[in-house]
């Protein structure tokens, strides 16, 4: 018999976990959904199917749970399914969670010790012809697209036998998959290695280098010429682990280091700039002015998650230009705040990833009382004119990171719709929303009902049925 889960505030409200997999064949709509929608959006999310063995428990660790929804003709189906991960596969077997939180040795069965864990549980992408489920721990896990079975682990031809970044960004040029992993040499280690697959799906390179610290590198930056490689003091180490301490921790001593390569060139031609310490989960986009780089960040002076001290505005994250001048002789770069409206989750139109661009969209936190980790109001600014428009929910309910989709493949840039998923608190559930992305403060045009909460969840897709 399995236990029931512990009454803490990532496992409470929306953050709880569903304990079924399903499927909505037509699920009832208000509005109307355009006819030229005609895709499927993937979300992933941390969705635990046992109760944790440690007292401590962090909303990242949980096993992936993907949620689809295909939307053709006007009309929407439904379906959810856990990743079937090595982890999730032996602890299914057992009727119980086997592995401690992060891996910890101390905590984990000694049946199971030094076995593969992912829960790929962050983010899903569709690249050359594969639906990847990613965290950015382990190995990519490749689910069919259609009916989201798991069809194990992608190694792209046994080239691969480590890591993946949870954001890899697509080279919409190209058709390039550019990917990073940090602990590259075990948990909490300073390697990294750094890869890219071709827009057929063969992995084409995979080079290692060394970063200055251990360090949580979530996210990072692709232009059309350079990789760049935010290591920021939010550091990694086993000891702590072992010791029953939260794994990671904010030492702002050690400062900012951002490591920039030259996409085709070599790790020996990596530059190292360095700043005062902050800290970014998400990157909006970089691209390149002649020889500057331009990188716009949601910027947190200091992390809100894994530093018992933060509070305050500077625990809240801001858009944030970071700009490096590669002929001006210094490693310092210069920060630049774009907006004061703090938020998470950015996104643009993909189209314009590693490009100029001009239309960026987040989710923000509005409501003073608000869970960590909640967003109540949707956000778009427009970068050329400096125009916000915002579209705040109804009290009590909250959105997730929300996706562009363009009206078609030649659109201009922001000419399309933003999706995502609604909780409704007062209702216990949640709804798909469809918003014109020029226009989010008429709020929805379309909003399609579930009959069952989807958990709060990091990161989602569009694939077009094309």
């Amino acid at each position: 018999m399995s236990q029931p889960f512990p009454a803490i505030p990532h496992l409470s409200g929306n953050f709880a976990p569903i304990l079924m997999e399903c499927d909505a064949h037509d699920l009832p709509v208000t509005g109307e959904l355009p006819r030229a929608l005609h895709g499927t959006l993937y979300r992933n999310g941390p969705n635990p199917q046992f109760a944790p063995r440690d007292a401590y428990y962090h909303w990242f660790i949980g096993d992936g749970m993907v949620h689809a929804f295909h939307i053709e003709d006007g009309r929407v189906r439904y379906r959810n399914r856990w990743v079937r991960t090595h982890k999730f596969d032996l602890e299914r077997s057992a009727g119980k969670a086997l592995f401690g939180s992060w891996g910890n040795p101390a905590t984990t069965d000694p049946s199971v010790s030094g076995q593969e864990n992912g829960v790929a549980n962050t983010n899903i992408v569709w690249h050359a012809g594969r639906l990847l489920a990613l965290e950015e721990a382990d190995l990519p896990v490749e689910l069919d697209a259609c009916d989201l079975t798991t069809r194990g682990n992608c190694t792209y031809g046994g080239k691969l036998s480590g890591a993946m970044t949870a954001h890899p960004k697509i080279d919409p040029i190209t058709g390039e998959l550019v990917f990073f992993a940090y602990a590259a040499d075990g948990r909490f280690t300073n390697g990294m290695r750094y890869g890219v697959v071709d827009g057929d799906g063969r992995l084409v390179r995979l080079e290692h280098f060394d970063a200055p610290f251990s360090s949580m590198i979530h996210d990072f930056m692709v232009t059309s010429r350079h990789v760049l490689f935010p290591v920021l003091p939010l550091t990694g180490s086993m000891a702590r682990a072992t010791r029953g301490e939260p794994a990671y921790a904010w030492e702002p001593q050690l400062g900012a280091h951002i490591g920039i390569l030259p996409r085709h060139g070599d790790v020996t031609q990596m530059r190292w700039f360095r700043g005062e310490a902050c800290y970014v989960f998400h990157v909006m986009n970089a691209w390149e002015e002649g020889d500057r780089i331009l990188a716009d960040v949601m910027q947190y002076d200091e992390p809100p998650l894994f530093n018992p001290n933060a509070g305050g505005p500077g625990s809240r994250a801001r858009l944030c230009r970071w700009t490096f001048d590669l002929d001006a002789g210094t490693d310092t770069f210069r920060r630049t705040w774009l907006d004061d409206m703090p938020g998470e989750f950015p996104r643009i139109d993909d189209r314009f990833a590693t490009l100029p661009y001009r239309h960026g969209y987040f989710a923000s936190r509005q409501r003073e009382g608000s869970l960590p980790g909640t967003y109540d109001t949707l956000v778009h600014l427009d970068l050329t004119t400096g125009r916000r428009t915002v579209h705040a929910l109804s009290e009590g309910d909250a959105i997730s990171e929300p996706v562009f989709v363009p009206r078609s493949p030649d659109s201009a840039e922001g000419d399309g719709w933003l999706l995502a998923t609604v909780f409704r608190g007062a209702e216990q559930r949640s709804d798909l929303v469809v918003y014109e992305a020029d226009d989010i403060g008429s709020g929805p045009i379309a909003v399609v009902q579930l009959s069952h909460r989807v958990p709060f969840g990091f990161h989602g897709n569009w694939r077009p049925a094309n």
